[in-house]
């Protein structure tokens, strides 16, 4: 098995902070979440993750005009250039200080940040061949207070900055001589957003007390006059005068004056107040977060920490449509709810969300019958179209996929709160462990009846688990046993495993035939439960490598020695399983040699505790760490020291840190993909094996040239294997896309045993992207055929290959079924309405005409059926 697993996509997180981009055409949006990005298609309903991480959240992002660059900056001011073709970081850059705006001019050539009370413009990466692709070329100081917005002018002649002590800044960028700054004030409280109007220099500025100011310009955007050479050269020489005792440029520094003499105001630019509306003149809105301007339709969409929004029209400020959504407050509330639209994913207490793998968008949420308290296990049936999910609210729930409404309900005789769920391969039984009465229910899912209680563990029930292949229950509870139940023999106790302390998860191998149990301890331990002998046992607690937190007394080394796995899952072939627990790291081991294969990182946000093995020497004084003095804590004796196993802390600190942790791992059935359920978010990996070189057998005969001159003699057999053997997914394609379609058949029976498992293989990816969809079919019904047998002596190690096949084949009849019966519908339509071409429609009993008319329709439904269970 490969172990190449690359992240693929992150699901189900929420947005925390920072600015919302659309790209030109308007068909994507680009969020962050946490310390990456996402792009939501719009158009296409699909959602993509980058494989790029910052090292703390994402504040604020800058999106190239083009569409191809992005800049991802970070609560400390590290910045990242992003390739957004590529998919990779360029560029590195530390800005040294929290930044709090970053803004492309409109013609990509410039694009400014703020941070403090000044606002640096650079040079755009790719206009120039710098070796350095953030060249400072200005700075501009004037605000006294930290800026907070940018706005650029459409033709990139000025920009403005909005700051915290109420005033607007419009700055020249270039040295305009009737405009190098001008400072507009009118407001009583933090300016929240500035805007241009179109191909103007008038401003509208928006504050938090939710005042609108409508400022005019005497001069327009033509009007703007270059500073003679002379002037421009002097100043720019008094600039390089200082620079020479630096290390290095700083570039052009601009100083504005909130009251400027009346010569340094002669004949430059003026602004004039024209207007001032209020938004809360019933007194009904609170403080206003957040704003965005439509320059072509001069719309203004605010939003205020109450969660409602208003659209307003300027410059006559006449109200379109107001909403509201829920009650939240906070910051960026607007941009919260188109993130709600883009991708449908809010974190709430008793949801359960359902996503489509192939789109990595939400498909289904349930909500109307929701859970009254937190979701503990969730679970499909081997069927694939119902799940399961167990809460803490006593209940268990059953919905159908088909018709996404939840059709059982089940619960206890007395209120219980359930930690575990399962159900066994046929979809009859469901299982749940409780944390509060020690006992496992036992429901039947067809008529949603309590069968039984189980009882005999001392203490709460972690985990429950079904053999595949047999009617046994495997149940792990922290009173350091685990228990075999049998249900043919009347849920009697089969055999009880005592361990040295307490078990948190068990999990059977696909085949049945080995169990996996992982204890307090940090041991995963293996069993064969039909002798109960332990077959091999794993220590992986130096594996797991926690971190420190901020509030721990003691040394990660000494906090990693209480530390153990909380989840495994096997994988498809069972020759590996997967580990994780109350760490960054995930673990695959090999179960035979039981060694550790490979280790994967999911997260690197330091925004998250317990992610750094030292303390930050940054944070430590004289009288202790900086992070046990809360910022507003008021008269209270700083932060109060969480007890032990508190995971969530209190979130009513200002700096509420969530801890890392993996709280459930799964495998993919085709075992090419794995998930895992996070304090992020649910994170896929996946295998990409278009960027690995893994030949088999390979000699030196074997070339593209030599597997092409093989094909080119119509040795198809030949070349197939060689070509096998080079293991390039192309040439693979060519090969096999060469050999005539009356000559698959003789192929398929002249195929080496150990190639035909390739084949399937290659078949199964293939149908993903492939537009010869009979051709393949054609390939895949003659190897089945001609070596099922074959291949049925080796279906266990097989079974994650064919899965594979079939899912491939099934989401390909899914696709063609609903175009056929949309084809059979439009030839149904049209056959009617030819007949009814020029008669009138009488109340009477259907004509022979329609009687023939249906009997046609149904005989082609019939066909098209028979060509669909065919193929």
């Amino acid at each position: 098995m490969k172990f190449a697993y690359r992240f693929s996509g992150l699901l189900g997180t929420v947005y925390r902070r920072g600015n919302l981009s659309f790209t030109r055409d308007g068909s994507s949006l680009i969020s962050p979440v946490g310390n990456r990005i996402s792009v939501f298609d719009l158009k296409n309903n699909k959602c993509e993750t980058f494989p790029l991480a910052t090292r703390l959240n994402i504040v604020c992002v800058g999106l190239s005009p083009d569409g191809s660059l992005a800049i991802l900056i970070d609560e400390e001011g590290a910045a990242l250039l992003v390739s957004l073709i590529g998919k990779c970081v360029i560029h590195h850059f530390y800005f040294h200080k929290p930044v709090h705006s970053v803004s492309f001019s409109p013609d990509g050539k410039k694009f400014v940040i703020t941070k403090d009370n000044v606002a640096l413009m650079y040079h755009a990466p790719g206009k120039k061949r710098e070796f350095n692709a953030f060249v400072l070329d200005k700075t501009y100081y004037g605000p006294y207070d930290e800026t907070t917005c940018i706005d650029w002018t459409d033709d990139s002649k000025c920009f403005a900055v909005g700051s915290k002590d109420m005033s607007t800044w419009v700055f020249g960028a270039e040295r305009w001589a009737n405009l190098i700054y001008y400072s507009l004030g009118g407001h009583k409280d933090v300016i929240v957003a500035c805007f241009f109007e179109e191909n103007s220099l008038d401003l509208y500025t928006i504050s938090q007390d939710a005042a609108l100011c409508v400022w005019q310009c005497d001069t327009e955007l033509d009007g703007l006059k270059s500073m003679p050479p002379k002037k421009a050269a002097r100043e720019k020489d008094a600039a390089g005068d200082d620079e020479e005792f630096l290390e290095e440029p700083k570039g052009e520094e601009i100083h504005g004056k909130a009251n400027p003499s009346e010569q340094e105001t002669r004949e430059k630019v003026k602004y004039s107040r024209v207007a001032k509306y209020f938004f809360n003149k019933e007194g009904d809105f609170n403080n206003l977060t957040c704003a965005a301007y439509h320059k072509k339709t001069h719309l203004l969409v605010t939003g205020f920490a109450s969660g409602i929004f208003h659209l307003h029209e300027l410059p006559d400020f006449n109200l379109i449509h107001s909403l509201r959504f829920g009650a939240a407050s906070g910051v960026g509330m607007a941009k919260r709810v188109l993130r709600a639209k883009a991708a449908g994913t809010f974190q709430q207490h008793g949801f359960i969300s359902i996503f489509s793998r192939w789109t990595i968008h939400c498909n289904w949420r349930g909500g109307w019958e929701k859970h009254a308290s937190g979701v503990t296990a969730v679970t499909f049936t081997s069927n694939g179209y119902v799940i399961l999910s167990a809460s803490l609210d006593g209940t268990v729930r059953a919905f159908d996929l088909h018709r996404y409404r939840n059709f059982r309900t089940f619960t206890s005789p007395r209120p219980s709160q359930f930690s575990c769920l399962a159900v066994d391969s046929s979809g009859e039984i469901v299982s749940a462990g409780s944390q509060d009465s020690f006992e496992i229910f036992i429901w039947s899912m067809q008529s949603g009846r309590l069968l039984d209680v189980l009882s005999g563990h001392e203490g709460p029930i972690s985990s429950l688990s079904f053999n595949p292949m047999k009617c046994v229950l495997a149940s792990a509870s922290w009173d350091k046993t685990v228990k075999i139940w049998d249900m043919l023999e009347s849920w009697r106790t089969k055999e009880t495993f005592i361990f040295n302390s307490d078990v948190l998860v068990v999990a059977f191998r696909p085949d049945g035939k080995e169990l996996a149990v992982a204890a307090l301890n940090g041991q995963i331990t293996f069993w064969d439960h039909e002798s109960a002998v332990q077959t091999g046992s794993i220590e992986g607690r130096h594996d797991l490598q926690m971190g420190r937190k901020e509030l721990d007394k003691i040394t990660a080394k000494q906090s990693a020695k209480g530390k153990s796995f909380t989840t495994l899952c096997y994988s498809a072939d069972g020759q590996s399983i997967l580990a994780g627990g109350l760490s960054k790291f995930v673990c695959i081991y090999n179960v035979k040699e039981q060694i550790l294969m490979k280790k994967f990182e999911i997260s690197c946000n330091f925004s998250l505790d317990a992610m750094e093995e030292y303390l930050d020497r940054r944070k430590m004084t004289e009288f202790g760490s900086m992070a046990l003095i809360d910022g507003g804590a008021g008269d209270e004796d700083g932060v109060a020291i969480p007890l032990p196993g508190v995971k969530r802390g209190d979130m009513s600190y200002r700096h509420f840190k969530p801890e890392i942790r993996v709280t459930c791992l799964r495998f993919s059935p085709t075992g090419r993909s794995w998930a895992a359920t996070t304090t992020e978010g649910l994170l896929i990996y996946s295998l990409d094996s278009g960027l690995i070189f893994d030949p088999f057998e390979l000699d030196i005969d074997v070339t593209p040239s030599n597997i092409r001159k093989t094909l080119h003699q119509k040795e198809y057999t030949k070349a197939i294997v060689m070509a096998f053997k080079l293991n390039e997914k192309k040439l693979i394609q060519e090969v096999i896309e060469a050999v005539p379609s009356d000559e698959v058949d003789v192929v398929c029976s002249s195929l080496p045993d150990l190639y035909v498992e390739k084949v399937l293989e290659f078949l199964a990816s293939a149908f993903e992207i492939s537009c010869h969809l009979e051709f393949y079919l054609i390939w895949a019904h003659k190897l089945l055929m001609l070596h099922g047998q074959k291949l049925k002596t080796r279906s266990v190690k097989l079974l994650p290959v064919i899965q594979f096949l079939q899912k491939s084949i099934q989401r390909h009849f899914e696709d063609v079924s609903k175009l056929c019966e949309w084809n059979i519908y439009n030839i149904k339509y049209a056959l009617a309405i030819s007949q009814q071409r020029g008669m009138k429609r009488l109340a009477e009993e259907p004509s022979e005409d329609e009687e023939n008319l249906d009997s046609d329709s149904d005989y082609l439904m019939q066909e098209v059926h028979k060509d669909n269970s065919s193929s």
